[in-house]
């Protein structure tokens, strides 16, 4: 044999010898003396051929190798075989995974990976590390795993659980320190989440969906923590810090989790619930971190997309409605109490002949299937909803409302107030007429803290809110609220009821709904509250 590792076959072969002999070499050539081949340690890494078998295979056609040549050719194959059938790379927010032989398991598997056959390499989110990782090594493949050394946390945690989140953190451990926890407004559930940080000890990426949520996490975790503050940072605007807690937004994880991807052992993320939406899910997808906690009032969607949420957080692993933490005196009494009101004849007359001309339009499709018919390019089903939605606002911000909010008001001197409703106009008219303090998404942010300052500072009072007052408002001495517009979504509803249910002695919650009779209002009041339990 040549140092360049051929050999020449004098005698004729069969088939099953000549497909042995491919199996670690290539056929060069044939002539008068034999049929020449060349050693090919690409195949003899692929086929996972040993050198026995190479000594066996040639000398079953004739082909003697020397003691020197066997040293040459074991010395060649130690040197090109791997270490390791799979290596794995964290680059640019994927992992890759670079297979050195082939692996049947992976068609599979069941995991969404992309092949870049140039690299024989696949591509895949850093989600799913862990759990092809594991599968692998369980085959018995020998796996070169990421180089995660994620930071250490001096931190301690020094307040008391109540019974049900101390419950709630033993549920997340028994989940292998994964899944939901689903609790109602005020019922502590960023104390479970520190608590959660405290278990870990590890790097925590903490994700809200607004900028007072993030300080409002900041101030609770010095204050149930021995955590020094320096090792607490924003990821956020100009003030973008990466420490052992580091505490972001929504939006701003999503524009930078190429930086913050591979940093955390643990992913919480609250009011979990956005997180199914197509760019958020992009968080959970490429954050490597094996431990996972999110938390929200209400975890399921009418879209139905909670199941993927599951999925990606560990599933719903407790929950507790309000009416079981209001029994146990953990949350407010309260109150749902239900306020008719009709439309004036000519907006009575104007919401009859939108809704026919809507019924016409749709054609008996429900509002979903208006949606997706929409999106499919469909310009009646576009028409359609949009008719539906200027009949929708009749009822939402006729002036009945306003005349039956100025009588709650009467009832409720002296304490706090809340207004809820989904416009901004309407919102707008109501603060004007009442002069009371305004929230909506037009306030910009240092003018929306100072509102939120004063209000909780004042012993009674009412702000009116928009959609911007659903998530993260924390106004512990708020007792009443007021519903004037809003969806059929039962997620809402929860949400502003939760707003008034913080626990003060004696308190008792009410949440007035407003609702005009003969109209699609009493439908999608009635939605909002199915399958809530006893809520009157």
């Amino acid at each position: 044999m040549e140092t360049q590792m051929r050999f020449l076959v004098k005698q004729w072969v069969d088939q099953e010898k000549f497909k042995k002999l491919l199996s670690f070499s290539k056929y060069i050539s044939r002539s008068k003396d034999g049929s020449e081949f060349q050693v090919d340690i690409q195949r003899i890494i692929r086929n996972k051929i040993k050198l026995e078998d190479i000594v066996s295979v040639l000398s079953s056609v004739g082909v003697q190798l020397t003691e020197d040549e066997i040293r040459q050719l074991s010395a060649m194959i130690s040197e090109s075989t791997p270490q390791y059938d799979v290596e794995f790379y964290f680059n640019d927010a994927n992992i890759i995974m670079k297979l050195n032989t082939f692996i049947a398991e992976l068609k599979t598997v069941g995991i969404p990976m992309k092949y870049d056959s140039s690299n024989r390499a696949y591509i895949i989110y850093p989600y799913y590390y862990s759990i092809v990782k594991d599968m692998l090594e369980e085959k018995g493949y020998k796996i070169k795993s990421l180089d995660l050394k994620f930071q250490d946390v001096a931190i301690n945690f020094k307040g008391e659980l109540r019974d049900y989140q101390e419950e709630a953190v033993n549920k997340w451990k028994e989940n292998g320190l994964k899944g939901i926890i689903a609790l109602p407004t005020g019922a502590g559930k960023t104390v479970i989440g520190i608590m959660a940080i405290a278990e870990v000890k590890k790097t925590t990426l903490i994700v809200t969906f607004t900028k007072e949520q993030m300080v409002q996490w900041r101030d609770s975790i010095a204050k149930f923590t021995d955590i020094r503050m320096e090792d607490i940072g924003f990821f956020f605007s100009e003030e973008k810090e990466i420490k052992p807690i580091t505490i972001t937004t929504y939006q701003t994880a999503f524009r930078h989790i190429q930086e913050l991807g591979d940093k955390f052992e643990l992913l919480i993320v609250d009011e979990v619930h956005h997180l199914p939406a197509e760019k958020f899910k992009k968080i959970a997808l490429h954050c490597l971190a094996p431990k996972r906690l999110g938390l929200s009032a209400t975890p399921y969607r009418d879209d139905g997309r909670h199941e993927e949420l599951f999925k990606l957080m560990g599933g719903l692993i407790y929950y507790k409605s309000p009416q079981e933490l209001m029994q146990k005196g953990y949350l407010a009494q309260f109150k749902i109490i239900p306020v008719h009101v009709e439309l004036r004849p000519d907006e009575n007359n104007l919401y009859k002949d939108l809704m026919k001309k809507f019924k016409e339009l749709a054609g008996g499709r429900s509002i979903s299937k208006l949606l997706e018919d929409m999106r499919n390019g469909d310009k009646t089903a576009k028409e359609a909803l949009r008719v539906f939605n200027n009949a929708k606002k009749i009822f939402s911000v006729t002036e009945s409302k306003l005349d039956a909010i100025k009588q709650i008001l009467e009832l409720e001197k002296g304490n706090k107030v809340l207004i809820f409703t989904q416009y901004v106009d309407q919102a707008e008219e109501i603060a004007r007429e009442l002069n009371a303090y305004l929230l909506t998404g037009n306030v910009k942010r240092k003018e929306r803290e100072q509102i939120l300052k004063e209000f909780k500072e004042a012993k009674e009072g009412v702000l009116v809110l928009t959609t911007v007052g659903d998530e993260g408002l924390d106004i512990p001495d708020a007792n009443v609220g007021i519903i004037v517009a809003g969806t059929g979504s039962k997620r809402q509803f929860v949400q502003r009821l939760g707003r008034i249910l913080r626990p003060k002695d004696g308190k008792v919650a009410r949440l007035y709904e407003i609702v005009v009779r003969g109209t699609l209002d009493e439908v999608l009041s009635k939605k909002r509250k199915d399958e809530i339990n006893n809520l009157n």
